[in-house]
């Protein structure tokens, strides 16, 4: 990838778990500060073996009516689908980020998640003039942020970001099994399930494999 970043690794204003019961809390508490355009950002597949890491930002209406959103990983795929294209109607912007494998073993998987939020934010037309960011780590922006641990279960913002850089990034992967039908990633998405393991050990890797991930390369390291 062309772009470069590096990033702070400090937390800005951790917020904890069970800090709010409303989905819109955060995003009224920077309203209230005077900010318009707020942007929940999340990413999609670190822990995968192969494909990219995707990001999204989100910039919801207030007004937006999304029944059931909730973080991707807790939602069916049909459920995901369904909401992926209510939020493409109502946001009032999305940006995405990809960071492809190779970026992935040069950098590593926390970075090039980090870089992923970083240019999904970038892409974010209107621009968006504050960030809730889910996990503990902020991003290299000049733009204030709040990172929430477990964001995408606590703000709609973040949980829209959640839905839409999954199905984003499985949509990428079952094309790449058009191009590599021998690693069946329609079916896990490039997850170490037993099935893609035997198919690594039986084939080698393929070109959007991560090297530096155990099972794949020589590396010793995991994915995290």
């Amino acid at each position: 990838m062309p772009h470069r970043a590096f990033f702070w690794l400090a937390t800005f204003n951790l917020l904890d778990r069970d800090a709010m019961k409303d989905p819109w809390s955060f995003e009224n508490e920077a309203h209230k500060k005077g900010y318009t355009r707020i942007a929940g950002v999340d990413e999609a597949g670190r822990g995968p073996l192969a494909g990219p890491v995707v990001s999204a930002a989100v910039v919801l209406p207030g007004n937006a009516d999304l029944p059931g959103v909730d973080d991707s990983k807790k939602l069916t795929p049909k459920k995901r689908d369904a909401l992926f294209e209510s939020i493409y109607e109502q946001a009032i912007g999305i940006g995405i980020g990809i960071i492809d494998p190779v970026e992935i073993d040069r950098i590593n998987i926390l970075q090039a998640s980090l870089l992923s939020m970083l240019v999904s934010v970038e892409n974010l037309e209107p621009a968006p003039d504050y960030l809730l960011i889910d996990g503990p780590f902020g991003i290299k922006s000049f733009l204030p942020q709040t990172p929430i641990k477990h964001g995408d279960s606590l703000s709609i913002s973040i949980a829209a970001a959640s839905i839409v850089a999954k199905v984003t990034r499985d949509r990428l992967m079952e094309r790449y099994d058009q191009e590599f039908p021998a690693f069946g990633f329609a079916k896990h998405k490039g997850y170490g399930t037993k099935a893609h393991r035997e198919a690594i050990s039986l084939n080698g890797p393929c070109s959007i494999h991560r090297f530096s991930f155990r099972g794949v390369g020589d590396s010793p390291l995991e994915a995290s």
